[in-house]
């Protein structure tokens, strides 16, 4: 089969790989698309911060890794025991894979687990491949009306709705997204999906926010131009924004997010930030706001999603492209420069 394979920065290879055999509890996944991530833009062009260069404490595997978390496709061969899906059920795969006895597992918090891998970064197998063998606990079977390209942006739109969820906003309350990438669109989505009408959507990069406008947005802003404290007072007849989702990774973002909370209120950071920046805390007292985290997601957010794309609540128009494999390189130079949002390899 093809796959594409990491070797290191700025080296993937387009490889012939034996066809993968399912296992005891494990299936094969006939992929049909993958989604490409910041993640992988990171590994590609920086440094193998999630792949590792030495053996993973769970999975075993390092480089050369076959690339890609973000895929659904078609189950091919079930395993001798699988009773969660069979042969011909489309799905969309969770890619974590965690150890079961940390304490993380113990409370039921999987993705948090000190063990933590993920397929196309620290396992075996990847999407970026014709064929995957996975678990088939991992596997999410995709009702008929939810199709393989969407069931390839379930795992980030998981993503953002763990964020969402984590954060406890309910209808009727205001919110901020502040960047506008994959994430970003997907808690908007998340958001929109459970009742939440006013939101703010905000990112410096005109083509973000008109992809944004295009999908429904009504709330959306230039955070270098535009008054976020005023819209936000405006919206909540004063009393501040419940939630700021930091889904750009920069400092800026939680400091103002900071700055438009109601008492109370949260700051979920969601992107990945390779900076340092101060923050003076007596704000963050006085009013008892919380900055929190929010890692990866749970098989809940999967349902989740998958359900609520099943009633139309997501779409990919003006902002999913498709790229061949043969042309995983160039995908990757154009997400770098900023060309395109999100774009799915077709396996």
């Amino acid at each position: 089969m093809k796959a594409v394979r990491y070797y290191g920065v700025g080296d993937i290879r387009i490889e012939d790989l034996p066809d993968p055999v399912a296992g005891p509890g494990q299936v094969v996944v006939r992929v049909a698309h993958n989604g490409i991530c910041g993640t992988d833009l990171h590994e590609y062009f920086a440094a193998p911060t999630l792949i590792p260069t030495s053996a993973h404490p769970l999975t075993g595997v390092s480089v050369p890794i076959t690339l890609g978390h973000e895929f659904a496709g078609t189950v091919v061969e079930a395993g001798p025991g699988v009773t969660r899906c069979a042969v011909g059920d489309r799905g969309a795969v969770r890619p974590t894979l965690s150890c079961g006895t940390c304490v993380a597992c113990r409370s039921g918090a999987f993705n948090l687990c000190r063990k933590l891998a993920l397929c196309g970064l620290s396992a075996t197998s990847g999407g970026l491949s014709e064929y995957a063998v996975v678990d088939a606990n991992q596997i999410h079977v995709l009702p008929a009306g939810v199709s393989l390209e969407l069931g390839a942006l379930v795992e980030p739109m998981a993503v953002a709705y763990h964020a969402v969820r984590k954060s406890g906003a309910g209808p009727g309350d205001v919110v901020v997204v502040s960047g506008l990438g994959p994430i970003g669109i997907g808690m908007w989505f998340a958001l929109r999906s459970l009742g939440l009408t006013k939101v703010v959507l905000s990112d410096p990069a005109e083509s973000r926010r008109a992809r944004a406008a295009a999908l429904g947005g009504e709330h959306v802003i230039d955070p270098t131009v535009d008054d976020l404290a005023s819209l936000v007072t405006d919206l909540s007849d004063g009393d501040g924004a419940a939630a700021v989702f930091d889904a750009a990774g920069v400092g800026a973002a939680v400091l103002g997010g900071l700055q438009v909370l109601a008492p109370s209120g949260r700051v979920v950071v969601v992107g990945l930030h390779e900076s340092a920046f101060p923050l003076q805390p007596l704000g963050i007292v006085l009013g008892e706001l919380s900055i929190m985290g929010s890692a990866v997601y749970l098989d809940d957010d999967f349902r989740s999603v998958i359900q609520a794309m099943a009633a139309g609540n997501y779409s990919t128009e003006g902002w999913v492209e498709h790229a061949p494999i043969d042309g995983i390189a160039g995908a990757l130079d154009d997400l770098r420069n900023g060309l395109g949002t999100k774009v799915l390899i077709d396996v």
